[in-house]
């Protein structure tokens, strides 16, 4: 059976070339095409280019031409897309090109390009053209000569369609949550065991930032050696020396017990050796609301912070304990600027079942916030993670929900449900992660030990902005 489809394909998706006996003086092509900034982002990522002059609008501001520009050879490059599917098209060899830039390109710029033959030789097929770019205001930004082969046969060929390529500004929510932290005042934080690189760089990063104040608490003789060994400047930097990281879990936990430190940030010692300090019932920091993690995850391919919970501490929290993660991560919420944050309780199934225990508690959640006993946010469930955060998932099954393809949190079954679900969007979704521990009578930095610095320090920043709505709540 013929599966070929006989439907006609539109002629502006072919390609078709100009073959040698064809072409005469004088014969050439034209494009039209406007710069933007998504073109000039994305020939900056592809050749490597980032010359501030092209990428930072603050440093263009200050340069010759005020304002970003686009790079000379993204122009050139346009040259290259008519002679390769214009004229002559398909089958043409590309010898040679000069180019003269005469004239800056800016965002938003509408380039004429044109392709003109000035001179040929059938023998050899070699074709001379003349090749210009011109803008809006009729004024001659590039000039140049092409040389090139001409084919020899006719060709027509189906224009391949390519996938759309992803561009994330990954540092822009990283840089908003910085600025926003800046602008308050720096706090006093201990660093747990900071034996790490990743560790002792991060903390020192933020102090340098203006963040905090760090205290660096652990073995002194192996910090410093440490900080020989990887460049690390320590001028300036106290450290409290205790032994081990046992020792430095509970001296951390002392000095926050005792106001000499706002909040705390693991270094490389296990979560299990801080929490357990943490929630000791005498000389702890738990409060009356049960401890809990949150990520907050920047992924490139939803339109704001996703924070999920919890994914770290609790393994197989129990109804109780869920109602105090949600409030947790509401609370968190809040003193991120989500003034009414949408909490997406996960299950398997959209639907209540009796048999899956989450999708009770989750109904059961969604309730409880609607009688007021849990505050702060809208809370909805059972939802699917794909019609939480995908609209068009919760159209096609059919949910009405103010919270199904728009949630700002998804509150996770259990701890292993949760894990991977962060690590999975941050190692294959392009994630980046910070981590705060919610609950405690401090903010408590709590990520992997081989995260990076920069999550350490968008961590940092975080506790920040928890310590500050925290006393324009007291105030």
């Amino acid at each position: 059976m013929n599966t070929r489809s006989t439907l006609p394909v539109p002629s502006g998706d072919f390609l078709e070339n100009h073959p040698i006996d064809e072409i005469q003086v004088g014969d050439g092509a034209t494009l039209v095409r406007q710069v933007t900034e998504r073109d000039i982002q994305l020939f900056a990522a592809v050749s490597g280019d980032v010359n501030p002059a092209h990428v930072d609008a603050l440093y263009a501001k200050t340069s010759h031409f005020h304002e970003i520009i686009a790079h000379g050879m993204l122009g050139g490059s346009l040259i290259s897309t008519v002679l390769g599917t214009q004229f002559p098209g398909p089958g043409t060899i590309y010898l040679g090109q000069t180019l003269k830039f005469l004239k800056p390109v800016h965002i938003g710029d509408t380039l004429t390009v044109t392709v003109k033959v000035t001179s040929m030789d059938k023998t050899t097929r070699r074709v001379r053209l003349a090749t210009t770019c011109i803008d809006q205001d009729g004024d001659v930004v590039i000039d140049g000569e092409a040389e090139v082969i001409a084919p020899t046969e006719r060709l027509r060929i189906l224009r391949t369609d390519l996938p759309e390529p992803l561009m994330a500004d990954k540092n822009l929510r990283y840089d908003q949550l910085l600025n926003a932290a800046k602008a308050l005042p720096r706090i006093k934080m201990g660093v747990v065991h900071p034996c790490s690189r990743e560790a002792l760089e991060g903390a020192l990063d933020a102090d340098r930032l203006g963040l905090i104040q760090a205290l660096l608490i652990g073995p002194e003789p192996r910090i410093r050696s440490l900080a020989e060994e990887c460049q690390l400047d320590l001028s300036g930097f106290s450290i409290l020396d205790v032994p081990h990281s046992h020792a430095a879990a509970a001296k951390a936990v002392e000095l926050a017990r005792a106001g000499e430190v706002d909040a705390l940030m693991k270094g490389s010692l296990h979560s299990d050796e801080l929490l357990s300090a943490v929630v000791n019932a005498q000389s702890g920091l738990r409060t009356e609301r049960r401890v809990s993690h949150v990520f907050v995850l920047d992924v490139p391919r939803y339109p704001k912070p996703l924070l999920i919970t919890d994914a770290a501490i609790n393994v197989a929290p129990d109804f109780d304990a869920k109602v105090d993660i949600v409030q947790n991560a509401i609370d968190l919420a809040h003193a991120l600027g989500i003034e009414r944050p949408k909490v997406a309780i996960l299950s398997a199934v959209e639907t209540v079942t009796p048999k899956l225990r989450s999708s009770m508690d989750a109904a059961a959640l969604s309730k409880m916030a609607d009688r007021g006993q849990i505050t702060g946010g809208l809370v909805d469930g059972p939802l699917a993670f794909d019609n939480a955060v995908s609209l068009a998932a919760a159209k096609t099954k059919g949910i009405q929900s103010e919270v199904a393809g728009d949630a700002d949190i998804l509150v996770v079954p259990d701890l292993e449900s949760g894990n991977m679900l962060a690590k999975q969007l941050e190692y294959l979704g392009g994630a980046q992660a910070a981590g705060i521990v919610m609950g405690a009578k401090v903010p408590i930095v709590l990520t992997s030990r081989a995260d990076s610095a920069h999550s350490r320090i968008a961590s940092c920043a975080i506790a920040i902005l928890l310590i500050a709505h925290g006393l324009k709540a007291l105030a």
